[in-house]
């Protein structure tokens, strides 16, 4: 009887925390979504100083509105850290930490690239459009794109890291293991291609879709996984054994 105790009090636990891991990763997707693409794609050129500026300068609420959303973002990933470490824990005794740490440096390179964003704000705020102001803009749009995607290559390893646990795990599918890898080689692409390709730019959008369509099947099969488990009606299974 102890044993059944222990184990359903062990069982219920994680389905709380792939509960609320699964709607962290949801507020991920549509508060990043809307920031990078509601927001910044449609304020931000890095080829047009002049115009940026304008744009964030105009639309300094909805500028706002992309801090708030890209903070939410950040949370929730943070929060991730440590339920995703909770979930995998079980599968390996080192794997799990060294995922975790993946995922604290995007999380770190992140915070870092947001102060760059907040820094923007703050002078477009209080400063008359001037080609001084323009130039420190993109000069801070560009050190967050930059620091963003670095993250994104720590975050891409973590990926992988997950994907390992996955696989090896005796509870989550291995086609997902599989899947949040190739998310993993999307975000390779895409940031070893922004880094390092003199003609990124010309490529951009295709760069672009390759990271949503991989990242969207493999991060959002996983969110749901944790959503159907969080939500199961279930009163009892052997799932984390």
């Amino acid at each position: 009887m102890a044993i059944v105790l222990y184990y359903y009090v062990k069982y219920n636990t994680m389905k709380a925390m792939a509960k609320a891991s699964g709607i962290a990763y949801l507020l991920i997707f549509i508060s990043g979504f809307y920031a990078n693409f509601a927001i910044l794609e449609n304020l931000v050129d890095l080829d047009n100083s002049e115009q940026t500026t304008l744009n964030i300068i105009n639309d300094s609420i909805q500028f706002r509105h992309g801090l708030i959303a890209f903070f939410i973002m950040l949370i929730s990933d943070v929060f991730l850290i440590w339920s995703l470490f909770k979930i995998t824990e079980p599968t390996q005794k080192i794997v799990p930490y060294i995922a975790s740490l993946f995922r604290g440096l995007h999380a770190s390179f992140f915070i870092i690239a947001l102060t760059k964003l907040f820094e923007v704000y703050k002078i477009t705020s209080r400063s008359i459009n001037s080609e001084e102001l323009q130039n420190s803009v993109i000069y801070l749009l560009s050190n967050f794109d930059k620091l963003w995607t670095i993250g994104l290559l720590f975050f891409g390893a973590h990926l992988v890291m997950l994907g390992f646990l996955a696989f090896k795990s005796n509870y989550i599918p291995k086609f997902i293991g599989v899947l949040l890898v190739l998310a993993a080689l999307g975000y390779f692409i895409d940031g070893f291609s922004k880094l390092f390709l003199p003609s990124y730019h010309e490529y951009q959008s295709y760069f672009q879709a390759i990271v949503v369509f991989t990242g969207v099947i493999g991060e959002l099969s996983f969110t749901i996984w944790l959503l159907v488990k969080g939500f199961s009606q279930k009163t009892f299974n052997v799932w984390y054994l």
